[in-house]
């Protein structure tokens, strides 16, 4: 399950830059997610990235466990191939 992922960095998790990227990776990799790309930012969000997580459980794990180091916050929204908005399309159009 793909997921596209929004941080803020507080200012404790930009203290502690040197630890939070080695532990945050370690803490994905744990539960199973895989980092397919990161990029730093400037505005509204300091990271955007792209997980493959085995399931939403996962994420929803990962983005608490980062809360709860202080690092910041992640926003995680589930993404979607072509096909998948083809198949619902197709099922949101049948009749009840």
């Amino acid at each position: 399950m793909k997921f596209v992922v929004f941080g803020k960095v507080s200012p404790e998790g930009a203290k502690r830059y040197k630890e939070r990227g080695p532990r945050a990776a370690a803490k994905a990799k744990s539960l199973g997610i895989k980092l397919d790309y990161m990029y730093y930012t400037q505005g509204v969000y300091d990271i955007i990235e792209l997980l493959d997580a085995p399931s939403a459980d996962a994420m929803l794990a990962h983005t608490l466990w980062y809360k709860k180091q202080g690092y910041g916050t992640l926003m995680a929204y589930p993404v979607f191939e072509r096909d998948a908005m083809l198949w619902a399309e197709s099922h949101a159009n049948k009749k009840v």
